[in-house]
């Protein structure tokens, strides 16, 4: 009985491993690259694994200049958009999914509107409000366009979390005292640590990894760049020091990387469950 099924399952085993070798190989020749030394990475003949290894790409990428002040960029203005939209986005979501009200349906669909839009088609109209409003080269102004960019996604998600707690267990609560906010904060909210760890990774890797506007919006000020545009610092007049590139990306990578291992179990149950309900 279990070699016919093993036989049925064998073509979709294939497509999953052949899946996964498709988007880990990147992953593999950028960190693999990072340790070859210059010679073997504009070799004619590439090699899957270095022939020898070197750490001399790590310390050229951690000398760069820019580097510690670009890392201290990236991080808070990362921590405040995650921080923003999960205010914002837990009292929307609690009212979206406990409360009936005038328009709740219209408030989800410009939601999912928001959601689908592409951001890249909002960078002029975003640039040209902070060139009159003064808030171009400002830290801030980024932070404020990543939480507007994490936000939808960060309402329907939680929405679909708390729409999976009973209400019953919060009208227990109340009947026994408490107040709807008191009933929340210590009977449905100790129950969203997935939700909210599966929404900040999303908007932990958004921020992380956006680009086009930390460009667009930081022209002058350079000191108020982030990770991203650092890492174009690597291409000058003579060509891509390939080797200097991979080794800041991997380091670039290493973050989001530990913190995903770090809540893997909490993130697939977050997104999960979040699913469940509209």
């Amino acid at each position: 009985m279990s070699t016919p099924r093993a036989l049925r399952r064998l073509p979709l085993n294939i497509a999953a491993t052949v899946t996964v070798v498709v988007c880990l190989f990147p992953v593999y020749w950028m960190v693999t690259t990072a340790f070859k030394p210059s010679r073997d990475i504009q070799s004619d003949s590439p090699q899957l694994l270095p022939q020898s290894w070197t750490l001399d790409h790590f310390r050229r990428a951690i000398d760069a200049d820019g580097f510690a002040l670009f890392w201290r960029n990236s991080v808070l203005v990362t921590l405040g958009a995650v921080a923003l939209a999960l205010i914002v986005a837990l009292g929307a979501s609690f009212a979206v999914a406990r409360m009936r009200w005038r328009g709740r349906r219209q408030f989800m669909l410009m939601v999912f509107i928001a959601q689908m839009a592409p951001w890249e088609s909002l960078i002029i109209p975003v640039y040209i409000i902070s060139r009159d409003t003064g808030m171009l080269d400002r830290l801030p102004t980024l932070t404020l366009v990543y939480f507007m960019m994490t936000l939808p996604f960060t309402i329907v998600v939680l929405r679909g979390f708390i729409a999976t707690i009973p209400a019953e267990l919060e009208e227990s609560a109340q009947v026994d005292g408490c107040t709807r906010v008191g009933a929340f904060r210590h009977i449905a909210f100790p129950l969203l640590a997935p939700g909210l760890m599966a929404t900040s990774l999303f908007g932990y890797i958004t921020a992380w990894n956006e680009f086009a506007y930390a460009n667009f919006l930081i022209i002058k000020e350079q000191d108020h760049r982030t990770l991203p545009v650092w890492l174009s610092s690597f291409h000058n007049t003579f060509g891509t020091d390939w080797g200097a590139t991979m080794a800041a990306s991997t380091l670039f990578a290493l973050p989001a990387l530990a913190i995903f291992l770090l809540l893997q179990r909490h993130v697939t149950s977050g997104f999960a469950a979040g699913a469940v309900k509209g």
